[in-house]
């Protein structure tokens, strides 16, 4: 994999996140469903942002947090992912270029604001999410670079972002382009109501050789399958033939390959401060270690200490650089 000028090259939702605190008496106030993602409008936006605490506001989006994670663990890495010419979206682009990663998706001059994710932390690290997706739903084919592509050793598509018709029509243009060129393809299941929407869509994916990794909570897994028995999911997963890798909290994670299940443990942690961007930074761990050839039980290692990182403070980008925190737990990809 080293022949390609880029590691991983994600298409996502390109948002902002705006993190505060609050108790459980919040969410109940304002009718959130804890721990949970909703999709919301721009007036609710506006409303809740108004009623949530001190907060802190830092570009996110699922995608964009893994490939930041990635550059923080010295890969080479690009993002394709669409923002308004607003405020938001000229921080969401200074953010993660700063981060090392090549963006140049061009901006909108019109339509809806730059996405937003407002997100409310509980006293036990539980975070809740509501999402304007704004822009984000304007990401189009022409916006797939096609070289770009061809010179990324693994393309990774946010589920997420498998609402909008012209974006999926995105994603499906990159996987042709990525496979042509002899490249993988990795689709991050993202959310369990996101695979009950579109099973049979992400199914289709993985059966047709469209897309050959795949990322998955367990709750997602068990969606994807219609069964509350994992041992029953993990078998259908090796019926379809691609790359599973499931996480599960404090029990580590599973990864499938055909016949071979092999399980990585979670990384300790003293104190989980905010789950936000947990399986989005696992992600960018084991990618890092894939996309350089490392054994898949060490690719999982990196990606619980990468997740295991994330959950300790607010927010979901790197306080820590990751290529050296990984060098000091004899993880470096």
């Amino acid at each position: 994999m080293t022949s390609c000028r880029y590691h991983v090259l994600g298409l996502g939702n390109a948002i902002v996140d705006v993190i505060s605190r609050a108790d459980d008496d919040f969410l109940i106030a304002q009718g959130l469903r804890k721990g949970g993602m909703t999709l919301i409008d721009e007036a609710r936006a506006e409303q809740l942002f108004e009623a949530m605490g001190p907060a802190t506001i830092v570009s996110g989006g699922s995608a964009a947090n893994t490939i930041i994670g990635l550059a923080s663990l010295g890969c080479e890495a690009a993002f394709i992912g669409k923002v308004k010419a607003d405020d938001l979206g000229g921080l969401f682009a200074h953010d993660i270029r700063a981060a090392k990663v090549g963006f140049s998706t061009p901006p909108a001059d019109a339509g809806t604001a730059s996405a937003r994710c407002l997100i409310v932390v509980t006293p036990d690290g539980q975070r809740t999410m509501s999402t304007f997706l704004g822009a984000c739903q304007d990401l189009a084919e022409e916006d797939v670079d096609e070289d770009l592509v061809r010179q990324s050793a693994v393309t990774y598509l946010e589920g997420y972002l498998w609402d909008p018709p012209a974006a999926k029509a995105a994603f499906v243009k990159a996987s042709k382009i990525a496979r042509a060129a002899g490249r993988e393809v990795a689709l991050s299941l993202s959310d369990s109501f996101c695979v009950d929407r579109y099973r049979d869509e992400f199914l289709g994916l993985m059966r047709s050789g469209a897309v050959q990794i795949i990322f998955a909570n367990e709750s997602e897994l068990h969606s994807l399958y219609e069964t509350a028995d994992f041992g029953a999911a993990v078998a259908q997963l090796q019926k379809d033939n691609v790359l599973g890798v499931v996480t599960r909290s404090e029990q580590g994670c599973v990864i499938v390959k055909g016949a071979e299940i092999l399980t990585a443990p979670a990384f300790p942690v003293e104190t989980v401060v905010d789950t936000t961007g947990a399986g989005d930074l696992f992600a960018a761990g084991f990618l890092a270690g894939y996309t350089k050839e490392r054994d898949l039980v060490s690719c999982a290692k990196l990606g619980a200490l990468a997740a295991a990182e994330i959950i300790q403070h607010l927010g979901a980008r790197p306080q820590t650089d990751l290529a050296q925190l990984a060098a000091q737990n004899g993880l470096a990809p």
